[in-house]
């Protein structure tokens, strides 16, 4: 009898895509005495459980069969009406058809990769640049094409010139508060990269995760609101960091044409983001106060980074650089020269403290001397715990 013919192999486009080093350390420094600075995650004592499970209690007892039910691809109505007002109350004029529904910022960022991409095409990112986003132009077979940044985020000069060699499709780019490094991109150069948009002919995905999450200063225009961009601009938004990150909602606002692309991929891809959840997070919004939550955390998260920054200096070898972030996530460290933090992290682990190796996040060439450090999961008490476990890696 002939041996059973073995399966066939996975796809191709498979090849030059890695699992996620974060999602590999959160999985690593799961133990419960290990204080990890790894995760971008939100406080889960924070969450408004009393107004998620009266939204949840509502919804059941007043539409439970429409909840329940398939609901439509664009994501329901009463939810997009609510992220339409709210944008338009920060300044971003927007209809509630302008906006499609997701299950997460990421499955948005997923169906503009399929709508827009070719394999092959160029793409632009900030180096260093969000992970996740770099995974998915992967597996789209996009050549990736790195823009140098500095502490205030892309160089504009950098990407002018850089596009006007590269025939780009898309620009990818988180301007507020950005993951990896927390930097915000100043109002004058959002403005010069929606005129290079403009100038050289691409889309811009601006990504916007964590705008909510301002602890000092003012707000910043996003770049959908620049006239030079309007019309090729597709932002991205989510309600993981602000309500939840197991409801998985978000959204994209982009042009009709691009928009009605992303409602087809959509249907391929899931059909509709779940109706309950979506049901629950309109009822959120109409009965609670979003914005007071998103004071209330931030005034926590805020603390937080302070603890961070405050203890910095002694947890970290003499030389170290790292940026003081206005809101956000994250601080971005940069660690004397000779110093491997990749290397480093096994040393961290086996004090029970954890962070991410910046190299991952390099689309160019990466700087072994950097990571990232996340500040919004552990109290200020633990924080400073942390950061003392932290020190004896470098002693």
């Amino acid at each position: 009898m002939k041996p059973p013919v073995p399966p066939p192999a996975v796809a191709s486009r498979l090849a030059n895509v890695v699992s996620s080093p974060v999602r590999d350390i959160l999985s690593l420094t799961a133990r419960p005495e290990v204080i990890s600075f790894a995760g971008g995650l939100p406080a889960p004592e924070l969450f408004d459980i009393d107004g998620f499970k009266a939204a949840f209690d509502r919804v059941l007892a007043d539409s439970p069969r429409r909840a329940l039910q398939y609901s439509t691809t664009e994501g329901d109505a009463d939810l997009r009406e609510a992220i339409a007002q709210r944008l338009t109350a920060r300044a971003l004029p927007t209809d509630s058809d302008d906006l499609v529904i997701t299950t997460g910022s990421q499955q948005a960022l997923t169906l503009i990769t399929a709508t827009a991409l070719e394999p092959g095409d160029v793409v632009l990112v900030e180096d260093p640049c969000y992970l996740a986003a770099l995974q998915t132009f992967g597996f789209a077979g996009a050549h990736v094409v790195p823009v140098p940044t500095d502490d205030d985020g892309i160089i504009p000069e950098a990407l002018d010139e850089i596009a006007a060699r590269e025939p780009a499709k898309l620009l990818y780019l988180v301007p507020t508060f950005q993951n990896p490094t927390g930097r915000t991109l100043p109002a004058a150069r959002r403005t010069a990269v929606a005129e290079a948009a403009a100038r050289h002919g691409f889309w811009i995905v601006e990504d916007d995760p964590y705008g909510e999450l301002r602890y000092d200063g003012e707000q910043v225009p996003w770049i959908a609101a620049s006239p030079a961009a309007s019309d090729r601009t597709i932002l991205l938004g989510s309600f993981s960091k602000i309500m939840a990150p197991g409801l998985r909602l978000g959204y994209l606002r982009a042009p009709a044409a691009i928009r009605r692309s992303c409602v087809i991929a959509k249907q391929a891809a899931d059909l509709h983001t779940s109706t309950v959840d979506q049901a629950v997070a309109a009822r959120y919004l109409r009965d609670s106060d979003l914005d007071a939550h998103i004071r209330t955390i931030s005034d926590a998260y805020r603390e937080r980074r302070d603890a961070l920054l405050g203890g910095l200096p002694t947890a970290l070898p003499f030389g170290s650089r790292w940026n003081h972030p206005a809101g956000g996530m994250f601080v971005w460290v940069t660690l004397p020269e000779g110093h491997d933090a990749t290397e480093l992290l096994q040393v961290a682990v086996s004090h029970e403290v954890a962070y991410v190796p910046g190299a991952p996040f390099f689309a160019g060439t990466p700087d072994p001397a950097a990571l990232r450090l996340s500040f919004t999961t552990h109290s200020p008490e633990e924080i400073g715990e942390g950061l003392r476990r932290l020190a004896k890696t470098f002693a």
